[in-house]
C-alpha cells in the first residue's frame, strides 16, 4: 500500500522490453530486494539493486494499463516507498494498480497553484468525484473540477516543486488510479440489486 506522497523524483537508467532500472538514490538508502516501489504509481518489486539503482521486470499487463512502456532513459519518473503500518497516511490509500491512463490536456497558472487538466475516458471518470482523490502518476491529488469528458486537480507549489507533473507536455499520457473506495461500492450495490431479482 502507498500513501500517493512522493518521496524521490527519479531518473530512467533503462528501459526495455520487460525491464526497468531506476536511479533512485534516497530511496534505496533502506531499501531491500523483494520490495515494493510505486513508479509513477505502478506498484513494482525490486529485484536488483546497488547503492543508486534498481531494477524492476515488467509484464505484459502492466504494460498495457500504464505509461512505463513509454519511458526511456534519462525520462523522470515519481517514486515511492510502500508505507509501513506504522506510518502516517498522509495522502490517502493507493494501491499502486494503475487502472488506465489519461491524457494531460492543459497546466493552466492559478496564483501559486497550478490547475493540471486531464481527459479521461469515461470508464475511469465515474469513479471520480469533486473533492475526492485521484492518484496521477503516483501522486495523491484531490480533484477540483470535473465534466463529461475531464477532471482537473491543483498543483500546490510544493508538488510542483517534488514530482514530474510540471514537466509534462499537453498529450502526455499519465497513469491513473481511481479511489477503490467507489470501486468497492459500486461492486456491493450492484450484487445487492442483483441478490434482489
Amino acid at each position: 500500500m502507498f500513501t500517493g506522497i512522493i518521496e524521490e523524483v527519479g531518473a530512467v537508467v533503462e528501459a526495455s522490453e520487460g525491464i526497468l532500472r531506476i536511479r533512485a538514490p534516497h530511496i534505496l538508502t533502506d531499501s531491500q530486494l523483494g520490495d515494493s516501489i510505486a513508479i509513477n504509481g505502478v506498484d513494482l518489486t525490486v529485484a536488483e539493486m546497488d547503492s543508486e539503482t534498481f531494477f524492476a521486470n515488467l509484464m505484459p499487463e502492466t504494460y498495457r494499463r500504464s505509461n512505463l512502456g513509454e519511458l526511456r532513459a534519462g525520462d523522470l519518473v515519481n517514486l515511492e516507498r510502500s508505507c509501513r503500518p506504522t506510518d502516517r497516511l498522509s495522502g490517502h490509500i493507493v494501491r499502486g494498480v494503475v487502472e488506465g491512463t489519461a491524457t494531460l490536456h492543459s497546466l493552466t497558472p492559478e496564483g501559486d497553484a497550478i490547475i493540471a487538466r486531464f481527459t479521461t475516458p469515461p470508464e475511469l471518470l465515474r469513479y471520480m468525484v469533486v473533492k475526492g482523490p485521484v492518484c496521477i502518476d503516483g501522486i495523491s491529488l484531490t480533484i477540483v473540477a470535473k465534466d463529461a469528458g475531464s477532471f482537473s486537480v491543483s498543483l500546490v507549489q510544493y508538488t510542483q516543486d517534488h514530482t514530474n507533473l510540471v514537466n509534462r507536455r499537453p498529450g502526455d499520457r499519465i497513469n491513473l488510479e481511481t479511489d477503490i473506495i467507489a470501486r468497492y461500492i459500486e461492486n456491493f450495490v450492484k450484487d445487492t440489486q442483483e441478490a434482489r431479482r
